[in-house]
């Protein structure tokens, strides 16, 4: 079975997280959901980003979601594709050393990558898209341009792909997210 790996922490968006975990296992991938600083079986605290009208995005609580594998046994040749989840998280993983170098791998090796909403401020930390275009949550497109990327500004529906790089800005996104990110895979579904 073909893996992807799949990085989230606490207070990372919870359907950012559990939506995309459970779509993937769906269509027959092992998804290996990690956070830096736990182990397999341990649970990440989720919130709830939702739209109600405000000039930002509401949080609220959300779910415990149990981690599928441990950051520490993470072998980067053992997957296929890299998967971010959004969030508060970023904003404290981007700060981990071998997370980055984690990224970077699947960069450097041209593996499909998939991030949405927040989860891109990793990728600006890692250094990757500079020269890329892509999306992100709005508020985080000034990082991509500082980081040398082409922001692309685009509805919380849609998704934007550059190569082996599928973006979106929310959850919204997510079924045009998905669907890129298995074409980049090579995954097909048929009907």
């Amino acid at each position: 079975m073909k893996k992807i790996l799949f990085l989230t922490g606490d207070f990372a968006e919870d359907y950012e997280t559990m939506v995309p975990v459970q779509m993937l296992e769906m269509v027959g991938y092992e998804v290996h959901s990690v956070c830096p600083g736990k182990k397999k079986g341990e649970t990440i605290k989720t919130a709830i980003h939702d739209f109600e009208g405000d000039l930002t995005y509401t949080e609220k609580p959300g779910h415990n979601f149990m981690l599928s594998y441990s950051f520490d046994q993470v072998d980067v040749d053992d997957y296929v594709g890299l998967a971010i989840a959004g969030g508060r998280a970023p904003e404290y993983l981007r700060l981990n050393q071998k997370l980055l170098e984690i990224v970077k791998h699947f960069f450097d090796t041209n593996k499909p990558v998939a991030a949405v909403c927040h989860g891109i401020q990793i990728l600006t930390a890692a250094g990757v898209v500079k020269g890329r275009k892509l999306t992100a949550y709005p508020a985080v497109g000034p990082e991509v341009t500082i980081a040398g990327g082409e922001y692309q500004d685009i509805p919380a529906t849609d998704a934007y792909v550059d190569g082996n790089l599928v973006t979106s800005p929310a959850w919204p996104g997510h079924p045009a997210w998905i669907r890129e990110f298995l074409k980049v895979l090579g995954a097909k579904i048929e009907i």
